[in-house]
């Protein structure tokens, strides 16, 4: 007659998928009941909403089938509590997780002093760009309360996977790996009522428990201004360095100057200026029109002492494939050899950086 004790041991056998434990160690197994050849038992997992667990709960059932005189098998399924999954989640087993699964070599700030010079366009080109030039790229919308780089990239919307321990990340068509506090919600619409310290807990948990794994490239899309989000990022995330988004306008120079102001004062690099907006090309003639008034860029990059990494023009068709979650369709040959210099600028092969170093 078969016992507790047996199907304890059969279970030791089975392991998390993802971690490569047993799930008796992590204490999945509850409430295991024995009866005329029935076991019956509870399956704690970190999350209900875990994409894991009909693999889980299969291997479970298998297991216990497997032994003599076992005719049925009943699993309820359960979710962990706070400090239980705080225990799970902390100490050895979370570090070992994040050395194990984490190795993001830089880190690029995309900054602009004012919203509306389509600074979250450059990240999400940035990241484009990268990506086809063969390099893993993941992109953090640091932009909270107006976050947009999921709707330029996920078409029928999207949803991070939730793994035993750490959040995973929306995958694009091309591989892009994204995080955003819109890809949480349940409508993209949804406000985000926020003070600035829940702001920047959200930021550092996008960084700390987010399984990036290996990405050669992270791009940050920051809100505008140099408020706590920003901070938060330059302070605490190893900054390779920040790229700064203008316009030709002069109040956006005014603008982009702050913000160049805040990065020199905590210290990190600033790769160069883009300057967006820049001019419009005429379908029908081809002539070039300063829309926006004549370019400043060189000449706040020579004020500011950073490279001028070059100028994008108004193009309609970015409009139409960012409403229609279609970025990665955009050609961005302007785009190109900004990206290249970003590649050249950036330091040179550094440690591994962990989340939360």
């Amino acid at each position: 007659m078969i016992t507790e004790t047996e199907v304890r041991r059969a279970l030791e056998k089975v392991s998390d998928p993802e971690l490569g434990r047993s799930i008796v160690e992590m204490g999945m197994v509850r409430d295991l009941r024995v009866a005329d050849g029935k076991v019956s038992l509870t399956l704690a997992l970190t999350t209900l909403a875990c994409p894991l667990k009909d693999q889980i709960e299969g291997n479970v059932r298998l297991a216990v089938l497997a032994l003599p005189g076992v005719q049925a098998v009943d699993i309820r399924l359960d979710e962990m509590t706070a400090e239980e999954k705080a225990r799970l989640h902390g100490g050895e087993a979370r570090e070992g997780l994040a050395e194990k699964l984490n190795h993001v070599r830089h880190v690029i700030a995309v900054m602009s002093g004012k919203g509306g010079v389509g600074k979250s366009l450059v990240a999400g080109l940035l990241a484009v760009t990268l990506r086809r030039s063969g390099h893993q790229v993941g992109v953090l919308d640091a932009d909270i309360t107006g976050p947009s780089i999921p709707k330029m990239f996920f078409p029928n919307g999207a949803r991070p996977g939730v793994g035993p321990v750490a959040i995973l990340p929306a995958e694009t068509r091309s591989g892009i790996r994204v995080m955003s506090i819109n890809l949480l919600l349940e409508r993209e619409d949804e406000a985000v009522i926020w003070r600035g310290p829940l702001i920047s807990g959200a930021i550092r948990q996008f960084w700390n428990d987010v399984l990036w794994g290996e990405l050669d490239y992270l791009v940050v899309d920051l809100p505008p201004g140099t408020s706590d989000a920003s901070l938060t990022v330059l302070q605490s995330l190893p900054m390779s360095g920040v790229v700064l988004v203008t316009s030709p306008q002069d109040l956006a120079g005014m603008v982009v100057r702050k913000a160049a102001r805040m990065v020199a004062q905590v210290g990190a690099p600033i790769l160069g200026l883009v300057e967006n907006m820049s001019y419009f090309v005429c379908p029908d003639t081809g002539k070039q029109h300063d829309i926006f008034g004549a370019s400043r860029g060189e000449v706040m990059a020579a004020r500011l002492g950073v490279p001028f990494l070059g100028r994008l023009p108004i193009d309609p068709k970015i409009a139409t494939l960012c409403d229609a979650g279609q970025l990665e369709f955009y050609g961005a040959e302007a785009f190109q050899l900004i990206a290249d210099r970003l590649v050249e600028l950036t330091p040179a092969a550094r440690p591994p950086l962990m989340p939360g170093t």
